[in-house]
């Protein structure tokens, strides 16, 4: 493996001149996009320090995928495409985009109440702001990080996270502030999101989101509960100190704020539609997807929301960075569930866009990694 990565360096190391010349190319060749992947994703694996690394990107409707290190710490086994991860809270960007859809078809208006579309809630209003759909999709709710819900076991931490439990909560009124007046990073506003969703459409948020997101992008591998023929394609996360998590269930109450696995296939197909920019039925989606509907400014605080960079607005479940000098307008969204940190950035009006995922929890290793991804788009998207 020590080899193959030298061998690696040594390419990228070569093509570090040609990266220069690379933003003036009107249309990338499938090869050089490949090597700029290979360079960027090497250099993100080596600095992280992580047992494997997936690294992927897409640009004017070309895509490539590398993978490094392991798929399991002494497993051998360098990740491919088809390797199954967890991807967290970029589960939230996949629930928007079901938002979206219902948004589009009339099923639903982006200002309902919450307590119009969940059945079995009561939703107490906070200074005369009503709870809104739109506020959940924002991380505008108010409410805290986490539903309050007693310890779980290990092997299955998120089974006490459920709709009972977020119900009997609301009806205490747990808002930190006025719904639509700040922003604070809010899981548990995503979890009721999934149930209204559910609600609204008559059968389980797993269903919706293949109906509407999955199935027609041809994400086969993408669920909240890999099968179990596919199972043993499943990467193992590790913690903090190097030791594995184990593979635990994601229950239909997370769904929507962080339950999904996939693959770079998977991801590289989703973030193709997303950076289509051709003429098709699928433009008012992605146009109503990625506006931004709550801007920083007017909001009286912003908490858990600028590690891809200063938020500027909030989308449907994408957060979204303004432009700065070469740096384009960019859709990002991260996660982090069970050992696994991942993290992707589109530049819609550009064509380009980019994803990691890496198989440990490492925070510096995250964060200069969210950086080189976003430089990377940049200097792929030149003005």
């Amino acid at each position: 493996m020590a080899k193959k990565l030298y061998q690696r360096l040594t390419t990228v190391f070569g093509l570090a001149a040609a990266l220069s010349a690379f933003a003036s190319i009107s249309h990338a060749e499938d090869k050089l996009l490949k090597e700029a992947v290979e360079f960027n994703g090497v250099f993100i694996y080596l600095n992280a320090k992580v047992p494997g690394l997936i690294f992927g990107a897409v640009r004017n409707g070309e895509t490539a995928f590398a993978g490094f290190g392991e798929t399991a710490k002494g497993s051998g086994k360098e990740p491919d495409a088809d390797s199954i991860f967890r991807i967290g809270s970029i589960s939230k960007a996949f629930c928007g985009s079901v938002l979206t859809s219902l948004v589009i078809d009339g099923k639903v208006e982006l200002t309902d109440r919450l307590q119009d579309r969940m059945v079995g809630a009561s939703v107490p209003e906070k200074d005369g702001h009503a709870l809104r759909l739109l506020d959940l999709v924002t991380q505008t709710s108010g409410l805290p990080r986490e539903v309050p819900r007693p310890d779980a076991p290990p092997d299955d931490p998120f089974s006490t996270n459920t709709r009972k439990a977020a119900l009997a909560d609301l009806k205490k009124d747990p808002f930190l502030f006025p719904p639509g007046t700040a922003a604070l990073y809010s899981n548990y506003g995503f979890d009721l999101l999934g149930y209204a969703l559910a609600d609204i459409s008559g059968k389980p948020y797993a269903d919706v989101l293949r109906e509407r997101v999955l199935d027609p992008l041809g994400m086969k591998d993408t669920s909240l509960n890999p099968p179990d023929e596919a199972k043993p394609r499943i990467m193992q996360g590790h913690n903090f100190d190097g030791s594995p998590m184990p593979t635990v269930p994601s229950p239909a109450s997370i769904g929507c704020s962080g339950g999904l696995y996939t693959t770079a296939n998977d991801m590289l197909r989703w973030m193709r539609w997303h950076l289509d920019r051709s003429p098709s039925a699928d433009s008012e989606e992605r146009l109503v997807n990625h506006g931004a509907y709550v801007y920083r400014d007017g909001l009286t605080s912003v908490l858990g929301l600028d590690d891809g960079g200063p938020m500027g607005a909030m989308g449907l479940g994408w957060v979204i960075t303004f432009p700065d000098g070469d740096r384009p307008l960019i859709l990002e969204k991260s996660g982090g569930l069970q050992g696994f940190f991942a993290y992707v950035a589109l530049a819609p009006t550009r064509g380009v866009g980019a994803f990691f995922v890496m198989n440990e929890f490492s925070t510096g290793g995250f964060t200069a990694a969210v950086e080189a991804t976003n430089e990377f788009v940049t200097s792929l998207a030149p003005r």
